[in-house]
């Protein structure tokens, strides 16, 4: 479960940190301020509120960036999941801070940013050609098109930031932790926010925009060079898993061929074969670069009984994920998948069947269900883009009515962020694979399949909305 804070980090803010705490307190009671050494009243003032909000200070003024790894730590130290910063100077609206926990529920383990028209009344000129320019190299160093990478008014989700080392400290470092975090796979998305500058003579502005906008531009340097590294990195990464799927395929074809070709396709041959292949899929996914893997499986489930697994769809690896769980297993594929040039072959010898002619698709699951296989099914019907839940179709449910099959949920995760529907290479990132309770014939016995989709549909959502 989410817990939320905010996060004031301020320095010279005397004016204003009052006025400031008091909103925010309205929407989040949970507030974490880090006094960044300011000389003028602040401390005093921070000292007086009556509120009990927590403070950190140091007599040295360190920069924001310093200022926002102390209160990210603070608010790990006191078992927050989830920290949303907000400038200390006035320029922000508390009551926008729901749109940040409304875009967590679409976003819950990335970063969301909230971004201001930047054509407001009273918008510094100079603000404004920072904010493009950093867009412009953020972009570049990201492929992520981000109207505002220059707002202080963020979410963060506190478990994403591991390992995330700034080697800036001051206006600049939340531009380089959104460009680390972007590198790490972390989603980040944006929300629409208000934002208010007071006229010039009323400003506090710790903004210096030589010397801000040269340590921007050093910074920017430094990681378009990361970006060619990273970049680098990743094609090396996605040739090497290229070539040792390419392996691996060749390895299953010749295989398949001895055994089953040759050998004679008996009931033996064919469980040899399956089992060989769930050892494939456990290889390669645990060596795919720069990934890590879990398997959860709390139930202890066995899979000695054939059941109906249904599992959301996310990537090409969703295939090898499932053959990981027991060898025992008919995927029910696409015609395309089944006649695919690279690996249909090798779905062929497996038995692996495309969904065509229903009556004899019926006819052949049974048959195999009596030999002990269950069988998968992905009720999507096709890849996520976004990995978020799509519409379920009925077949998978209608099926196992049909077949008088148990049902075993699924629940995959991180395997379209390492291999997007929409990327032709390798992410860097964490895959789960979590097997849920057995739902039991006799415990759904009389529940329309209609309904059970619904059902089991939602909770899929409620478990990665």
């Amino acid at each position: 479960m989410e817990k939320i804070c905010v996060i004031i980090p301020t320095y010279n803010n005397a004016t204003t940190i009052r006025r400031v705490i008091e909103d925010v307190e309205k929407y989040c009671s949970s507030i974490i301020v880090v006094n960044d050494g300011s000389t003028d009243d602040t401390a005093a003032i921070l000292q007086s509120i009556p509120s009990p909000i927590e403070v950190v200070s140091y007599p040295d003024n360190r920069g924001k960036g310093y200022a926002l790894v102390t209160g990210f730590k603070k608010a790990k130290a006191l078992g927050y999941t989830h920290a949303i910063t907000i400038d200390a100077d006035g320029q922000h609206f508390a009551d926008d801070i729901p749109c940040f926990i409304e875009g967590l529920k679409h976003n819950p383990e990335g970063f969301i940013v909230g971004c201001r028209n930047l054509t407001e009344e009273n918008m510094p000129r100079q603000n404004t050609f920072a904010n493009r320019f950093s867009n412009f190299w953020f972009r570049l160093q990201t492929g992520i098109n981000l109207p505002d990478t220059q707002s202080g008014y963020r979410l963060y989700t506190l478990s994403s930031l591991k390992g995330l080392n700034l080697i800036t400290s001051r206006y600049e470092s939340e531009l380089e932790l959104l460009v680390y975090a972007a590198w790490a796979g972390v989603d980040i998305t944006s929300v629409n926010v208000k934002v208010y500058y007071p006229p010039a003579e009323e400003r506090v502005s710790h903004f210096r925009p030589i010397y801000d906008f040269f340590r921007i531009s050093v910074l920017n340097t430094v990681l378009c060079l990361g970006a060619l590294l990273y970049g680098a990195r990743q094609w090396a990464y996605t040739i090497f898993s290229f070539c040792f799927f390419l392996v691996a395929a060749l390895y299953l074809t010749v295989l398949g061929f001895v055994l089953l070709t040759l050998g004679g396709k008996t009931a033996k041959h064919k469980e040899t074969y399956h089992r060989i292949l769930q050892r494939v899929a456990k290889f390669v996914i645990h060596h795919v670069p720069g990934t890590t893997y879990s398997y959860v499986n709390d139930s202890h489930e066995s899979f000695a009984t054939p059941a109906m697994i249904v599992s959301n769809h996310q990537s090409h690896l969703d295939l090898m994920g499932v053959m990981m769980m027991t060898p025992k297993l008919i995927i029910l594929t696409k015609n395309w998948v089944w006649h695919n040039p690279f690996y249909g072959i090798i779905i062929r010898y497996a038995d692996f069947f495309p969904m065509t002619d229903t009556e004899q698709m019926m006819d052949d699951l049974s048959l195999k269900i009596k030999e002990g296989y269950s069988v998968v099914i992905f009720p999507e019907g096709t890849r996520s883009a976004t990995c978020r839940i799509q519409r379920f179709h009925r077949g998978a449910f209608y099926l196992a009515e049909k077949l008088n099959l148990d049902i075993i949920p699924v629940f995959i995760k991180g395997f379209g962020k390492v291999l997007p529907k929409t990327s032709f290479h390798l992410h860097p990132g964490h895959m789960s694979l979590e097997v849920w309770p057995r739902m039991k014939r006799q415990d759904i016995a009389g529940t329309d399949y209609r309904v059970l989709t619904k059902k089991i549909h939602q909770m899929y959502i409620d478990r990665m909305p």
